[in-house]
């Protein structure tokens, strides 16, 4: 069995056949996907699904920071309504993005504070999105940690060192396709990276991995990512499972 900790298995690439690719899912032994939230627009579709399928799909609440405009407040605030209507199993995706538009960071960082105190307060892990941000999130994180901070720097592509400064936080990393990558250096860090803190992941619609890079993503390709993480590592891919299961639980104050 595996857990499937990021996929926005909402999103209207999925619309025509979401209900084939959840049975896909299950046939490769998916027990549980965790869906993170984008912004307003999002919630209805990951709610809906979350009601549809309660004993496979999990909703999270946050704002992601490609979502994070000069009206941000107004977004926080609706994910505030909702963390104080109801049980969500995370914060997030929440985080850092320096690759697609670097206009709004000051926003993102405040937004990112914001997501974080109500994690203390909820006593819930954050899900945390870094791209071309790592080192600066994980300072972020350093400068607001507390014992009750917990969480995960999803689709994680950096360095051994990077991912030593997580594991130092209690911090899980989440791997997905960009594992199959040829060129993705990941090769070099997954025969050195302590499992005890590394989570599965596919991030779908996106980063599918090998031979389906370039494709639609789905939960069902998550034995693919553990597979390569298995080879690289070479051990068996159920260990890969089981660890990475056991983590997934752990990450989500789930008892196994």
């Amino acid at each position: 069995m595996m857990i499937e900790t990021h996929a926005h298995i909402y999103a209207d690439q999925f619309e025509k056949d979401i209900d084939e690719v959840l049975e896909r899912g299950r046939e490769e032994g998916i027990s549980k996907i965790y869906m993170p939230n984008i912004d307003h627009t999002s919630i209805d579709g990951m709610l809906e699904l979350e009601e549809k399928y309660p004993d496979l799909c999990v909703a999270t609440m946050g704002l992601h920071p490609c979502s994070v405009k000069g009206d941000f407040q107004k977004e926080l605030y609706i994910v505030e309504e909702w963390l104080g209507k109801r049980e969500f199993a995370a914060i997030g995706e929440m985080g850092t993005d320096l690759y697609w538009d670097k206009t709004f960071i000051n926003q993102q960082v405040e937004a990112f504070k914001i997501q974080v105190a109500w994690a203390k307060q909820y006593q819930k892990p954050i899900i945390i999105h870094c791209r071309e941000s790592l080192d600066m999130t994980i300072d972020l994180v350093e400068e607001l940690k507390e014992d009750n901070l917990t969480g995960v720097f999803h689709c994680f592509n950096g360095s051994v060192a990077q991912a030593e400064r997580i594991h130092k936080l209690g911090f899980h990393i989440g791997l997905g396709g960009v594992v199959t990558f040829k060129n993705s250096g990941m090769d070099e860090v997954i025969p050195q990276l302590n499992m005890d803190h590394v989570v599965l992941e596919t991030d779908s619609p996106y980063l599918a991995p090998v031979p389906y890079r370039g494709k639609r993503n789905e939960p069902s390709y998550l034995k693919l990512v553990a597979q390569k993480i298995a080879d690289l590592r070479q051990v068996g891919v159920a260990e890969i499972e089981a660890i990475t299961t056991k983590n997934a639980n752990s990450l989500f104050k789930v008892q196994s």
